[in-house]
Parts: structure tokens; sequence; C-alpha cells
């Protein structure tokens, strides 16, 4: 399958070729048909399947037809929401480059930094806006942007929306909404709070579903190194001298953690920066263009900051500490074997992360490999690994583990601090 073979036109198809890109994904070649026929969609796919690009070149190109036939002044007809500041960017670099031919413009906004580049923005005029829900109801209510037109209204990473506590958000900018509207979801995951949301937006979608919930990606090598909670420092810098670690996203349950293992790394010689909530969006911005840019090696972050971080080929994913939430794991390696191309993802448990690693291969059915041949192992692994059982049985997870309250519990507690 080729993306000639979705009736895509002609403007969309050369960005698509400059791109590189000639074959659809599986969640593009099912989305893209449905959506250009005028569909509600439900997306379900994991992070890494083209997410992005399977709605924003259906819109794209209905906003295209639409503007060419219509003529009218520039405004806002199609909205995205994202939960974060780097996956708003990253979906805003995709609309520029499948869009660089359409005519159509888009602009990004989101807080933590000067609102004034992006009221300017708005005021030039622009057909697509994406955004993150804070800064996009701070400037509704400074009358800078109205809903009113909105035709095509895409909610991403639903399922991280709701865990960061922006469903309120959420609900409130959708009242804003023309009722008559073509509308997108997608979520890595789809809990039951996810579907009360869907059933709230969308009028009969068509359902995509191309990986199993809480699934990972066979492309991806997961391997679990047990080590003494005050090794992990050592290990990562022993691993880090193999240069086939070209790439690597580390990440830290906390902020202060990252600073940590960043200034442990610099020290170590070790070309290193962190990213996470605390970080000026300025410095943040900086940090990813480094990696992105192969300035820097490793990128440590939390989970909040690492969210919609796109990098081609990125080699490694290590998880110097485990995830509370299991469905976090999943989330973490996804962000390496993108696209179809292969990935490594370490993690790092010790004694006490011992159950936290055991609900993770639950909710992916599989155990992950032990790497007993490291100079750090834990003395006494034996006793460790002993209370390994890895449930293969997806229906099993349902009596071991009651993930819904213990994830919102999770988040709660956690907004201000990941």
């Amino acid at each position: 399958m080729l993306f000639e073979n979705l009736n895509i036109i002609d403007p969309i198809l050369k960005a698509l070729k400059d791109e590189g890109y000639t074959s659809p994904t599986p969640i593009q070649e099912q989305s893209i048909p449905a959506i250009l026929e005028g569909n509600d969609l439900e997306g379900c796919a994991q992070t890494g399947t083209g997410k992005t690009a399977a709605f924003a070149i259906p819109t794209l190109q209905l906003l295209y037809g639409k503007k060419r036939v219509e003529k009218a002044p520039i405004v806002i007809k199609a909205l995205v929401l994202a939960p974060t500041r780097e996956l708003a960017i990253q979906i805003e670099e995709s609309f520029t480059s499948y869009g660089k031919y359409t005519g159509l413009k888009n602009t990004v906004i989101f807080g933590g930094v000067s609102q004034r580049p992006q009221t300017e923005a708005l005021k030039a005029g622009v057909d697509i806006l994406i955004a993150t829900p804070g800064r996009l109801l701070d400037l509704m209510q400074q009358k800078y942007i109205s809903l009113q037109h909105i035709e095509f209204f895409v909610l991403d990473e639903a399922d991280r929306m709701l865990d960061m506590g922006l469903g309120h958000d959420v609900k409130r900018i959708i009242a804003k909404l023309p009722k008559n509207r073509q509308n997108m979801l997608f979520s890595a995951t789809m809990p039951h709070k996810i579907s009360r949301l869907m059933d709230s937006i969308l009028v009969k979608p068509i359902k995509v579903e191309v990986t199993p919930v809480s699934s990972t990606i066979d492309t991806i090598n997961q391997k679990v190194y047990f080590v003494e909670k005050r090794n992990k420092k050592a290990l990562l810098i022993h691993l880090l001298k193999d240069k086939s670690f070209e790439s690597v996203l580390v990440f830290s349950r906390t902020k202060h953690g990252a600073n940590k293992i960043t200034g442990d790394l610099v020290k170590a010689g070790i070309e290193a920066q962190a990213i996470h909530g605390n970080k000026s969006q300025s410095a943040r911005q900086l940090a990813l263009s480094n990696f992105k840019e192969k300035k820097i090696r490793v990128l440590v972050a939390t989970d909040i900051a690492a969210r919609g971080i796109d990098v081609d080929k990125l080699s490694h994913v290590i998880n110097f500490d485990l995830p509370d939430v299991p469905e976090t794991y999943v989330h973490r390696i996804g962000r390496t074997g993108r696209a179809g191309a292969e990935g490594v993802a370490l993690s790092f448990c010790d004694a006490e992360e011992r159950e936290l690693l055991t609900d993770i291969e639950k909710v992916i059915s599989k155990s992950i490999p032990v790497v007993e041949d490291h100079p750090y192992i834990i003395s006494n692994l034996s006793s460790i690994t002993s209370t390994s059982s890895a449930v293969k049985n997806k229906d099993v997870r349902k009596k071991a583990y009651a993930g819904k309250s213990r994830q919102s519990s999770y988040f709660r507690k956690n907004k201000k601090s990941s």
C-alpha cells in the first residue's frame, strides 16, 4: 500500500515525498480514508505508530478542498488539542511539513512562554490551531481566539490528557465548539474514563485499533537489569561507554532525580541534558533540539516532559526508575522502535521495584528477559528473580492489578512533581 492509493491530493503527496514517506502505517492506512469520507474517528494505537499523520493528512486535505471552493477569510477551522507543550510542538511541525504546498496556515500555542508571539500569529490568521488546554482557555478569555468556525476537532493522547487532570479544561473547550463538526480522538490506551469522554464527543465513529491495548511494539528489544539502587548510576555510565548507544532517552521518576542523573553523566564526560517541568520552555526546547541534532547523546526526562518527544532513530530508552503506573512503561519505551524501526528498551530494577516490574509484565503479557552478565548485578539475584511470575494471560490482570484507581491517585499526587 502506498500513500498514492489513499486518494491523497498532489500537494500533500509531494510534501510526503519530500519527507521520504511512501507507505502509510496501519493506523494511517485505516484512518485516512475514514476521515476523508467525513466520519468521526476513534483511534487506538500505541505511541510511535504514526498517529499524527493519521489525522494531519486528511485534515489538511479536507481544509484545502474547502478553501479552494469557498475562498473565505482565514479563520480557525481546525483545532488540535494536545496534553503537553512538546507534543503540541511536534504536531505543529508535522502540519507544517505535510501542508507546505497547500497554502494553509497553522500555529501552535502553549503556556510557559510569552503569549505575544502567539497572539501575533493568531492576528495574522491561521487555518489550523494546535494548542494545550491551559493556554487556549487563557487566550479565549482574552478574546484572541474564537472557536465558532471550527469544523475539525482532534483530541490527541486523550488518556494522558485525563491522567494529567486536564479533563475539566477539555470539557470547557468542547462546550465552546460548534455542534456540527467532525471529531477525531486518539489514545494509546482505552480505559473506561476514555470511553465516557468518547461518548460525549464522537458521533457514530469509525473505530480503528491497530495494536492491542497496553501492548509493546515487537521491534523493541526489551531487557531488565537487576541492580541495587546505589549502583544504578554506575551501571548507567558503564552502559553508555558502549558507542552503539547513539541516542539515549533516560527516564527518571522525579525532576530532582533527572537533574542528579544529568549531573552525574556530565561529570563522567557524557554529553547529557535534562528536560522536566521545572525547566523553562526555552531550556526544554534547547535540550530537545540539541538531542535531535545529535549535539548531546543523552536526554534525561520525566514522564510528562517526555510526552511527545519524537526523535528519528532513537536507539535506546533506559528506565533508570521504573514507573509506578505500568501503562506508563508502554508509553516510555514507545519512544524507540518507531515507524517499524528497531529499538532497545532497558530497565533498571532494584529490590524495592520488583513489584512494579511484575505489574509491568502483567500489563504487557510477557516476561522481560533478565541481563545477568553485568558488573553491578544484585548479589542475591536468585531470591529476587524467584518472585517473578509474569502473567501471560491478560484476563488475570483484572484480578491482579486494580490499575485505574492507582493510576488516578498517582497522577494527582505527582502532577506537580513530574
